[in-house]
This record gives structure tokens, sequence and C-alpha cells, in this order.
């Protein structure tokens, strides 16, 4: 039994631990003929790896992309790809001390429960190193997406109190926390600054707009593409929830505001508003597609707090190491990687629905 494959036609299915020799993927079903170097990969790994700026973890980790299997001459072959990233900076020191401790937020209890035995190496499989795998596979979901000239493009919405008023895509890269609103993006640095001073963490909002899809993706009942675009983004470690379109906020509409009015324009249909986030019935309309993600304050803080020991006595921990104290920002490339490979799955399965 095993809960790391992730997909149906083109599947994804990723390993290694936290602090192992490494962590990867193997990716199935990618068609043959796509054009495919390492450096197509790499610039999403680059986004989400650790070191990059005052307000991530000071882990160093280049992260360099090393494809084992399934391109031949630059071109994908049809068969299994298989990525790996080596393991550079791991200090799992800190964690020998905390070893019989668990950590108030961790999955450190859960899965001893599960297991009766863990990796207690900086989380081992329950850390978020293993979203290394997921972005190098969603680098060619992006790749395949691309060719039907399909963009899915994610920034931070949201870290604590302060959100962003304006959305303007190319501000997004610009700054330290990628948000799309330049005057928020200096709050939000503060804001996160203060709380590493404090030792302490922050969450926040990501949202990942995905353009160009088309109408007809989604399959009716078990697998709406809803339903497997909120699986894929809440399996990510640190989501705590998810909405698509207005999300939560038609719990305040009526229906006459609620309801996307259907119109014609340029000889095609369209809606004149998009509160649904261009899903209908669990199949895509034809709108953007808009995903929004919760991910709760980085569980490792620098702060005493009362837990348990694995055999039920009462202790204290501080959380030393190297964390993140927001993991918003690093979560942009992550989740615009579930998303882009949801889309390409639905994609690919979408080719048997008709007869042409």
């Amino acid at each position: 039994m095993s809960g790391s494959t992730y997909g149906k036609v083109f599947k994804i299915t990723t390993w290694g631990e936290s602090h192992g020799d490494g962590v990867g993927v193997v990716v199935e079903g990618c068609p043959a003929g796509l054009p495919l170097k390492e450096s197509d990969i790499q610039k999403d790994l680059d986004r989400r790896r650790t070191g990059q700026s005052k307000v991530t973890t000071t882990r160093k980790e280049g992260d360099k992309i090393i494809i084992m299997s399934g391109v031949f001459k630059g071109k994908t072959t049809g068969t299994p790809i298989s990525m790996r990233v080596d393991n550079k900076d791991a200090d799992s020191s800190k964690y020998e001390l905390i070893k019989h401790l668990y950590r108030p937020g961790h999955a450190d209890y859960t899965y001893d429960m599960k297991f009766g035995f863990r990796d207690y190496r900086g989380g081992g499989r329950s850390s978020a190193r293993e979203t290394v795998g997921r972005v190098a596979a969603g680098a060619i979901a992006k790749k395949l997406l691309a060719r039907d000239k399909i963009t899915v493009t994610g920034f931070t919405r949201q870290i604590g109190h302060y959100s962003a008023t304006t959305v303007n895509f190319k501000e997004i890269e610009k700054n330290i926390v990628r948000c799309p609103d330049a005057k928020t993006a200096e709050k939000m640095v503060d804001a996160i600054m203060q709380a590493r001073k404090n030792g302490d963490s922050l969450g926040g909002v990501v949202e990942v707009i995905a353009r160009g899809v088309p109408a007809g993706l989604g399959e009716p009942v078990f697998d709406r593409l809803d339903a497997d675009l909120a699986k894929a983004v809440m399996s990510i470690p640190a989501v705590k929830g998810m909405e698509i379109g207005a999300g939560f906020q038609t719990a305040t509409m009526t229906g006459s505001e609620c309801n996307d009015v259907l119109v014609m324009k340029n000889k095609k249909v369209t809606t004149q508003t998009n509160n649904a986030g261009g899903i209908l019935g669990g199949i895509s309309n034809g709108m953007d597609i808009v995903v929004k993600l919760v991910v709760k304050p980085t569980s490792s803080i620098n702060k005493a707090q009362e837990t348990i020991t694995q055999k039920g006595k009462k202790a204290e921990i501080r959380v030393e190491g190297r964390h993140d104290p927001c993991v918003a920002p690093r979560a942009v490339p992550i989740a615009e990687a579930m998303v882009a490979l949801t889309l390409i799955d639905h994609l690919l399965r979408n080719k048997t629905s008709q007869l042409t």
C-alpha cells in the first residue's frame, strides 16, 4: 500500500526523505517526442529551493536535477522518466536531541501510530522536501500544457494579516514573497522577519490561476476536475484548506449574485463573471481556473512548547534548526505543479471521451 503516486494517465510517484541521500520522482504517461532538458526543470526547482532569500530556511540546497531515464537525444521516449536531486546540506544533529519528543503541529505522533516506526530526521517522508519531485514533474506537465496554450501561474495572495489588493503578474517574481502587489509585498516581508525574530512563524494564502484551459475537462461524479484539484493541493504539506473561484465567499451571496451568466463573445461561449472558478459540474467551462489554498504557520518554531514523549510523559520542546518562518512563498511553485499535473492528466484522459 502506498500513497506516493498521483494521476491516472499522466502519473507521478515521488520518493525520498528530507535527510536521506536524496529525493526524486518517476513520471509515467508522458508522450514521446517532447523536447526536454534538465534546464527546463531546473528553473522551477530554483523557485522552490531552500536558502533563496531572507524569508526562507537557511539550509543550502542547490537542488540540481538529474534526469536518469526516459529522455534520449533531448526528447522524451514515452518510457518512465526518472529524476533525482541529491541532498547536500542535511544536518540531522538537531533532531537527535528531540527524537523521542512529539513536535507540536508535526506528523511525528501520527506516523508512529501509522507505521510504528519513523524517520525523525526533519520529518522524513512527511517533510516538504518531498515536494522536489512534484515540482520537477510539474515542470514537464507545464511544458505539455503549453503546447495547448495553457498557462499555470501562482502567487502569494496573503501572509498573516496582509493581502494583495492588486494582481500584476509581472510583479510576482520581482519580490521575495512572490506577491503580485509590490506595496503589500514589503509589508509581508516585514511581518515575516518580525515573526522570525520572535521565534515564531506565519501562515498565508497561495492562489493559482490556469488560463487557456478548454471546456470539457473533468469526469462526472467522483473524478470531477475540482475534486481532483482539491486532492492535489490538499496533499501539499502544511495546506489546511482550499477553495475554487469565489469559494467560501459564496456563503454570503444570493443565487442571482453567484450564478455566472453565460454569453457569446467572439463566437465563443463565456461568462460575465467567474464565481465558479472555471468549473461547473466538475467539468471545466473554458474560463480561468482559480484555486486558492491556505498554508498554516510553519510548525517548527524556536519557542518553548509543551508536549509529550513517545512514552507519554510530559515534556518541553524547542525546535531548533533551519526552518521557513513562512512557507507560502516557496509553496507557490509547488501549488503550480499540482494544478498543472491535474490538468495534464485530465487533458490526456479527455482524448478518449469523444469520437472525432
